[in-house]
């Protein structure tokens, strides 16, 4: 959003019948507009139009309204506060609108839905790529370090993995990046 000097100097063009002033002095509000309007939705009402909505709704009527008219502001606290009225006024009408698709649209069910991603059972063809991957990361791992995919693959720590092998952590985070590399490069 522009400073309130440069909206001034903006007012000033306007009211000197430039137009496009109009129009940009307007437009610069659309920040603070925006915010208005988001303050004012509800969740609810948000599932049926966003802010953008109602603040473009409100630039194409203003500008209409101020083209035809012989509109002016003196200040840029006014033009803001003239917006945010209209912005209002244009979203209880939304509200109107959706009385009835709010009122009365409820969920499927009243258990919460499970989403696919907060499933823990794997899909059977999750399964099969990690079992393909893990056949591809033995094959490629020297027969020294597969306790070391093996102790992985079960979810340990690498601090766990190098006190069961004694190795260093250092020494499987290599092992393992290694694998990680070649299996890239395949």
């Amino acid at each position: 959003m522009r400073d309130d000097a440069a909206i001034d100097a903006l007012l000033m063009r306007w009211n000197l019948g430039d137009m496009d002033a109009a129009e940009e002095a307007i437009l610069s509000c659309g920040p603070y507009l925006r915010m208005v309007v988001r303050r004012q939705l509800s969740t609810r009402a948000r599932t049926k139009f966003d802010s953008v909505d109602i603040v473009q709704s409100v630039w194409a009527d203003v500008v209409k309204c101020v083209r035809q008219s012989d509109v002016r502001f003196p200040d840029a606290a006014r033009l803001r506060a003239y917006l945010a009225r209209a912005a209002h006024h244009r979203l209880i009408d939304r509200l109107r609108q959706y009385r009835a698709a709010l009122d009365t649209e409820r969920p499927l069910s009243r258990e919460p839905v499970i989403d696919q991603a907060e499933s823990r059972e794997e899909r059977p063809s999750e399964v099969a790529q990690a079992d393909d991957l893990w056949e591809q990361m033995v094959a490629l791992c020297p027969p020294a370090h597969r306790d070391v995919l093996d102790l992985k693959r079960q979810g340990l720590p690498l601090a766990e993995i190098a006190a069961r092998t004694g190795l260093h952590a250092g020494s499987v985070r290599r092992i393992l990046y290694e694998v990680a590399k070649q299996l890239a490069f395949e």
